[in-house]
């Protein structure tokens, strides 16, 4: 029994003296890979439902209060865009890993500084696309996104995530004045406001479509300029574009 183990120890010494660099790095790769991914699992248990195995919205309550930011904050959105998360206020472990894997974090301390950054990544894809200021003001920078259609991508799934019935295919006027105030408020503060005036009292629609949807990015781009034009602002614009913008975007069901 000795002279077996002492010839399979032989081997091994030999195997591993004959390993190339290139088979050390592979390996010490592998090892590194599988210690994130049981990491970013760790996590995942940590915050879902040991009986449905998925996080629900009071584990995506207790994520969003260790990272500080509030649930409705829009980086939460945007951490369920990277995970491609397919129900509104539910990650899988499949989700889970794809995200964190996406933006490279497996602690919660990372998640919490990556956050900052992935908005930081959107905005400057919206400023590559549109060609905004604000890309000026950080156009040295190395968070600059090269894949522009990068916000056109986030915004068609801020409204795909809140769709929250099968086979659902408009969303309230309630619920997209919340969703314009979230995803583009930032970008045209008065714009939006004055849009969403106009939706909450127009009664023509009831509900918006994704065309619809896509439609109101597209007329925020074409007449933010305008804004200085105070009876564009707060005449023309309510009775003219916006209801343009609607009804060639397809009408929605009442």
């Amino acid at each position: 029994m000795r002279r077996s183990t002492r010839k399979t120890g032989s081997k091994d010494s030999s195997a591993s003296a004959n390993s190339t660099p290139a088979d050390l790095f592979r390996s010490a790769s592998s090892k590194a890979i599988s210690k994130e991914l049981e990491r970013i699992d760790h996590l995942f248990n940590s915050y879902a439902d040991k009986s449905s195995g998925m996080i629900d919205p009071e584990g995506i309550e207790a994520l969003c209060s260790d990272v500080e930011v509030d649930h409705t904050d829009i980086r939460i959105l945007m951490l369920a865009w990277k995970m491609k998360a397919e129900q509104q206020g539910y990650f899988t472990l499949e989700e889970w890993r794809r995200g964190l894997k996406s933006l490279k974090v497996d602690t919660i301390s990372k998640l919490k500084k990556a956050l900052p950054e992935l908005e930081k990544e959107v905005v400057d894809s919206y400023s590559l696309t549109y060609g905004t200021p604000a890309i000026e003001k950080r156009k040295n920078s190395s968070l600059c996104v090269r894949r522009p259609q990068t916000y056109e991508d986030f915004y068609s799934y801020a409204f795909r995530y809140c769709l929250t019935e099968e086979k659902q295919k408009s969303i309230d006027i309630e619920s997209i004045c919340e969703l314009l105030d979230l995803v583009l408020g930032s970008q045209f503060r008065s714009l939006i406001d004055s849009l969403i005036e106009y939706l909450k009292i127009q009664s023509d629609y009831k509900v918006i479509n994704m065309d619809q949807w896509t439609g109101f990015l597209r007329f925020c781009n074409e007449n933010a300029e305008k804004l200085d034009n105070l009876f564009f602002y707060s005449e023309l614009m309510p009775q003219t574009s916006v209801q343009v913008t609607l009804s060639s975007s397809g009408a929605a069901d009442n």
